[in-house]
């Protein structure tokens, strides 16, 4: 009850603000249509709602669940597993991410259909489970994470060079909408689970640093995809 209270707490402090910045705007500047206003406070009200309800599921369902499976699996002792697994869970947490189907719907719209929308969202899951499985790689081996970090901007720093002027922004946008509310929970849980048994409790937060390896994958995955659309 108590994690119920606080998930509450979080959405109100979160979505409140916002809130009453475009109240005061609407009767000081704005002065927008009252039925235009209304959707908009009947909109406040359902996205409260709704990410309360998704923040309760996030913290009984989806992070217990990501850091079971991310202990199991080193016991397995089978390593492909683990990759696959990372691989796998990387592409459908992915696909799930409302962030990407947003910024999948925009650039299909933007671009009149030019790129469509599925196309974009498993190009992005393509590039974030591959680096997922490679986060996996960096915790199975102990590698330094500034290695994985280096190659991959490295990486990218070299394919911007190839890739259309119209593609560039798409593919550093596609990189920020992977970090969000189903992504982030799951694969963080799931890189916890996966150190605490390889390394020991003490150091599960070699787990941590998934997220930034993850979203270097939808920015290298668009640039392939400019590349061959270009």
């Amino acid at each position: 009850m108590q994690d119920v209270y606080e998930q509450f707490k979080e959405v109100i402090l979160a979505v409140l603000p916002l809130a009453a910045v475009i109240i005061i705007l609407q009767y000081t500047v704005i002065g927008l249509p009252p039925e235009l206003f209304f959707r908009f406070i009947a909109g406040v009200v359902m996205v409260g709602l709704g990410l309360f309800l998704f923040l309760v599921g996030v913290h009984i369902g989806l992070l217990p669940i990501g850091e079971m499976i991310g202990s199991a699996l080193p016991k397995t002792n089978k390593i492909w597993l683990i990759l696959l697994t990372g691989f796998i869970l990387g592409v459908v947490v992915t696909i799930a991410e409302p962030d990407v189907r947003v910024l999948s719907s925009q650039v299909d719209d933007v671009s009149g259909g030019e790129i469509a929308n599925l196309t974009l969202v498993y190009s992005v899951a393509l590039g974030v489970g591959f680096f997922v499985m490679m986060a996996m790689v960096r915790t199975v081996f102990n590698i330094p994470l500034k290695y994985l970090l280096v190659g991959g901007y490295t990486a990218v720093g070299i394919l911007a060079f190839f890739t259309p002027p119209t593609f560039l922004p798409i593919s550093f946008d596609a990189g920020g909408v992977t970090t969000g509310p189903m992504t982030v929970p799951f694969i963080l849980a799931l890189g916890v689970g996966v150190a605490s048994v390889l390394r020991g409790k003490s150091s599960s937060s070699e787990g941590f640093g998934l997220v930034a390896l993850a979203s270097i994958g939808p920015i290298l995955a668009v640039m392939v995809l400019g590349v061959i659309y270009g």
